[in-house]
């Protein structure tokens, strides 16, 4: 089996490259990453001589080096993956997440169904989604996958807009398609503009702890591995046209997270307790910020016997340690542009 693996080299992508590549060696495993400032090849640096693993350097948006790509390998499935994510972003420069999450989608719905015209048997686009299209909740609630969209950002419009899209072309041209929406995304490899590694690689450096509004934001947090583990299940598992929502059954206010890692980052620095929750600090909320975010995923648990393997607090421990142990990564990940990103996004 050919899988193509879009944003391979990102964060969620390269742990759904690396459990593939090592889970399924029958597999042909083709990982596609235009390498942006969030693609890093250094996160699969202990697959990257695997047998049955492909990088492929390009760009969704690039609908013919698609199409070639497609005609030169005859993909049977595609783990779609690679999108623009960050919110903060998304308000600076929404055309850039209109072009690469919706255009870039378009652009592999279409190869897709040009490569598999004569034979849907077998085949499968997997798109991979977010909670934040369902909008925010009141102080009740969950997403369940029911939940009529309701997106507040230029980011979450553009991901709304995408799944949309992928439904679209199920129903029109009968292309195979599964969805899944994930809740917040943590632990190792992720790049530091997202809360959690920002604020580890603060505490490290001492540096201001900056806060949203009052801190008093909920989301749902999802570790990584989990995250890839359920991917794969409902790869292999799922039903066609079924949507998944993979969430972590860990809701937290954004302050109460925030104050864990700080105890959880002086017991493991050797510092006074208390020294890094000094840090703390409230910047001016963003525009159109969702209160809460929580996802149902009684779905995927009674229907695909999928469930988290760690509660937060071991996943954040282990994510703490990891970015503890591979400082020369977050040292390469944390200069030239990114600085001036997060000098322009906190002064």
């Amino acid at each position: 089996m050919k899988i193509l693996i879009t944003g391979g080299a990102g964060f969620i992508g390269s742990h759904v490259v690396r459990l593939m590549v090592n889970t399924y060696p029958e597999y042909e495993i083709y990982n596609l990453d235009a390498l942006t400032y969030a693609g890093n090849l250094e996160n699969l640096k202990d697959i990257e001589d695997q047998p049955n693993y492909h990088f492929v350097k390009g760009d969704i948006n690039d609908a013919a080096a698609i199409d070639a790509l497609f005609a030169a390998h005859g993909f049977e499935k595609v783990i779609h993956l690679a999108a623009e994510s960050h919110v903060d972003r998304s308000i600076k420069d929404p055309l850039a997440f209109v072009k690469t999450n919706v255009m870039g989608t378009l652009n592999l719905l279409n190869a897709c169904r040009e490569s598999w015209k004569d034979d849907f048997n077998g085949k499968l686009f997997y798109h991979i989604s977010t909670d934040e299209v369902y909008g925010t909740l009141g102080e009740d609630g969950l997403f369940t996958e029911e939940t009529s969209y309701d997106p507040n950002s230029p980011y979450s419009a553009s991901k709304a807009s995408s799944d949309h899209f992928v439904r679209a072309y199920g129903e029109t041209y009968g292309l195979p398609y599964i969805i899944s929406n994930c809740s917040n995304n943590y632990g190792p490899n992720q790049f530091p503009e997202k809360l959690i590694p920002l604020f580890i690689n603060n505490c490290i450096e001492e540096k201001p702890l900056p806060v949203y509004g009052d801190g008093n934001y909920t989301r749902d947090w999802l570790f990584v591995i989990d995250h890839a583990r359920a991917i794969d299940t409902i790869l292999h598992n799922g039903s066609l046209k079924e949507t998944y929502n993979i969430g972590g059954f860990n809701e937290w206010k954004n302050l109460d997270l925030v104050k864990l890692l700080c105890k959880q980052m002086d017991e493991k620095l050797g510092r006074r307790t208390g020294s890094c929750e000094t840090l703390i600090t409230y910047v001016k909320d963003r525009p159109g910020h969702d209160k809460r975010y929580a996802i149902d995923a009684s779905k995927i648990n009674s229907e695909l016997g999928w469930e988290p393997s760690v509660t937060f607090e071991e996943g954040l421990s282990k994510t703490i340690d990891w970015y503890l142990a591979n400082t020369v990564w977050l040292n390469h990940v944390t200069s030239g542009d990114y600085k001036k990103y997060y000098e322009q996004q906190y002064s």
